[in-house]
């Protein structure tokens, strides 16, 4: 059972994640970053995860945000639409930047590509194609 809730990350205005004071005991969350497109059903191609199913992962404690080829306006405007409110939302290639501002015992990456794939492993990430995540988080 997870403790420590997505709630309790923020990103200050210059784009630094900082945590609020966690109580003795208690475990880290963990993160998980999503591809948009050929991932998430508003993708473009749709993927196979939906967004009641991004919900549940927020509502069990995992830190959500994105990872995307999309620009980060982009990316913040389809949450926003969704009324899901994330920790975070990079580039692709910033993934090893979520992992510097967030600690948390695991970090996963769902994507559709190979790049999504060699990103997440570059950066210590355990890498989930859409329809395999399904059984590990679902």
């Amino acid at each position: 059972m997870r403790f420590y809730y997505s709630e309790q990350w923020r990103m200050d205005y210059v784009g630094k994640a900082f945590k609020l004071n966690i109580g003795v005991g208690t475990t880290l969350a963990e993160l998980i970053s999503f591809d948009i497109d050929g991932t998430l059903e508003v993708g473009d191609p749709p993927g196979c995860i939906d967004m009641d199913m991004v919900r549940r992962a927020k509502a069990q404690g995992y830190i959500i945000g994105s990872c995307s080829d999309r620009t980060v306006t982009n990316q913040k405007r389809i949450w926003q639409e969704q009324g899901i409110e994330v920790s975070f939302t990079v580039l692709k290639h910033q993934l090893g930047q979520v992992k510097s501002e967030f600690s948390a015992d695991e970090y996963y990456h769902i994507g559709d590509t190979n790049i999504d794939q060699q990103y997440a492993e570059r950066e210590g990430f355990t890498y989930f194609l859409p329809e395999a995540s399904v059984t590990k988080f679902w």
